[in-house]
């Protein structure tokens, strides 16, 4: 296996321990490395500072790369899009360069 390489593994969990077994790392251990990437890259506004963080993370980037609430819900595993929209924070940056003026208006 190569540095870096997904081990062999059945389960759908992302994160596995890189030693054999390949099991999936709990989700305390998952927090605690990214708690202690955070506090080594000298991060300490951070709005989480869990494996939840990871979880915003991917949310953005897909909205961000225009995926729908829908698909990122599912991707979440999320039961309502209302959880979703929570999670998938809406860049305001972004929105201004995509928006469209209303018709009959001036532009944005």
């Amino acid at each position: 296996m190569s540095p870096g390489a997904r081990p062999p593994a059945t389960c759908e969990q992302i994160f596995l321990r890189t030693v054999a077994p390949y099991r999936p790392l709990a989700g305390s251990s998952v927090s605690s490395i990214v708690s202690l990437a955070l506090a080594r890259a000298g991060i300490d506004d951070a709005p989480s500072r869990g494996a939840n963080l990871l979880r915003h993370a991917a949310a953005t980037s897909m909205l961000r790369a225009g995926a729908t609430l829908d698909t990122i819900g599912t991707v979440l595993r999320h039961r309502s899009v209302d959880t979703t929209a929570h999670y998938a924070k809406v860049d305001i940056d972004m929105l201004l360069r995509i928006a469209q003026p209303w018709p009959g208006s001036a532009s944005c």
